[in-house]
């Protein structure tokens, strides 16, 4: 044609140029093959560079040399028998193009700089429809830097970090930053900094992970309308963190034999945290900072240091269906006003509480306080704790529960439960495999 039409006629309409060409782009058939790698010399490079958008690059079972940069649509299937070795410099595979999946690789050989985040697999901004899956990320600084990428997903990875240094100087095993829409599932992550830290991002899921020998399991700061959910945390620092952040449901959850936290609230505001089990945590299970009108329903919290400590001007929020078994001190509430757990005709399971029910309807007769001025003394000076046996003390605890207008405020629970809620920890190995 000797002249470019700037615009055609369709069903009456007027439509630019650009958009009819687009869509005639998008309808034309794919040319995707499926080729076949051997190991060698820059073997991946080159096939990467060969390779047409759609291709499936299956690589055979041997070692390839890091790092490579996927810059068009294919996929990278190592049938989990290939190696791509890193040379120790920045990020061993870096994806620059949409529609990219990594598949059955082990990744090894990252850099080791914090400021540009070396990872195994890095996943730039704009970038859409990432799939990183059942690969095993080894000794690499970050296993998977989500970083702007849309729509991508991490699922079924293993991610064993690094040892050395001070752990606040060893990298994470997933990065997030300003990542929407991403699903990280069924990861086994041990090791390193935190099992998956997200600053700032949108509408994000985190499920059914299991995390091992971190600091934070999940850290997570500014980070909105997303779910936390059916994670598996152990011998962590701390379970969960989630840290100014609006409409998250924490659901489901696990943390055994963390250390400080089980699951830490802070300025997190509208948010659901429910049926999560917090056992055998050193310090806390449940701590809640200045966070407003959550729903903190269904979860057993058991064999704590402490079982729930509320602080800093935390209110409108409901508690109500939990279960309180075992912990040294079930509540510390530091605060002057009484606050009632319960709701709706529902409290929580006290293991301490020497409850009865006449109507045998599931609540317990009588008003349950699990804090006294006796407990705020402890809090303070914990030797005091020696003399809880002593005649004095005994009266004081007697005469506030005679007289509750002594008691300075704090938690109350109108409808005690009598039963507690049951939650039992998965089997990972049977779900999942053996990890690592």
């Amino acid at each position: 044609m000797g002249k470019i039409l700037s615009s055609v006629i369709l069903q009456g309409r007027v439509l630019p140029a650009s958009v009819l060409l687009a869509a005639l782009l998008s309808a034309t058939p794919t040319t995707a093959a499926l080729r076949e790698v051997t190991p060698g010399e820059g073997a991946l490079i080159e096939a990467i560079k060969t390779a047409e958008a759609g291709d499936i690059l299956r690589l055979g079972p041997g070692t390839y040399a890091g790092p490579i940069v996927i810059d068009k649509p294919l996929t990278i299937d190592g049938a989990g028998k290939a190696l791509v070795q890193g040379n120790g410099s920045g990020s061993v595979i870096t994806v620059r193009a949409s529609d990219v999946t990594i598949r059955g690789l082990t990744i090894k050989g990252s850099g080791s700089s914090n400021q540009t985040l070396d990872s195994a697999v890095k996943l730039p901004r704009n970038w859409r429809n990432a799939v990183v899956e059942n690969n095993i990320m080894l000794g690499n600084l970050v296993g998977v830097d989500v970083h702007g990428a849309i729509d991508a997903r991490v699922s079924g990875n293993v991610i064993i970090g690094r040892r050395g240094k001070r752990m606040n100087d060893r990298g994470n095993g997933i990065y997030v930053w300003n990542a929407p829409g991403l699903v990280v599932e069924n990861n086994d992550i041990r090791y390193g900094r935190d099992g998956v830290f997200v600053n700032t991002s949108n509408r994000n899921i985190f499920r059914n992970n299991r995390f091992r020998d971190l600091r934070f399991a999940v850290h997570y700061m500014y980070t909105h309308n997303s779910v936390v959910s059916g994670n598996y945390s152990t011998r962590n620092h701390l379970g969960y963190a989630v840290m100014f952040s609006n409409n998250v449901k924490i659901t489901d959850n696990i943390s055994v034999n963390d250390r400080d936290y089980g699951i830490m609230l802070n300025y997190t505001n509208n948010s659901v945290i429910s049926d999560n089990l917090l056992k055998g945590v050193k310090d806390r299970g449940i701590f809640v900072y200045n966070a407003q009108k959550n729903r903190i329903t269904g979860n057993r919290i058991e064999r704590c240091g402490i079982g729930i400590h509320f602080t800093a001007g935390s209110e409108r929020n409901i508690v109500s269906g939990n279960a309180f078994v075992g912990n040294r001190i079930q509540v510390k509430y530091v605060g002057t006003k009484w606050v009632d757990w319960s709701y709706q005709g529902r409290g929580n399971y006290w293991s301490n509480f020497a409850a009865y029910d006449l109507n045998g309807d599931g609540i317990a007769e009588g008003i349950f306080r699990p804090n006294d001025a006796v407990d705020r003394v402890l809090w303070t000076q914990p030797a005091a704790r020696l003399l809880l046996g002593s005649p004095a003390v005994q009266l004081v605890r007697w005469s506030q529960s005679a007289f509750p207008a002594l008691l300075p405020g704090g938690v109350v629970d109108r409808h005690p439960l009598m039963n507690p809620v049951k939650i039992d920890i998965p089997d990972w190995e049977a779900r999942h495999g053996s990890g690592s």
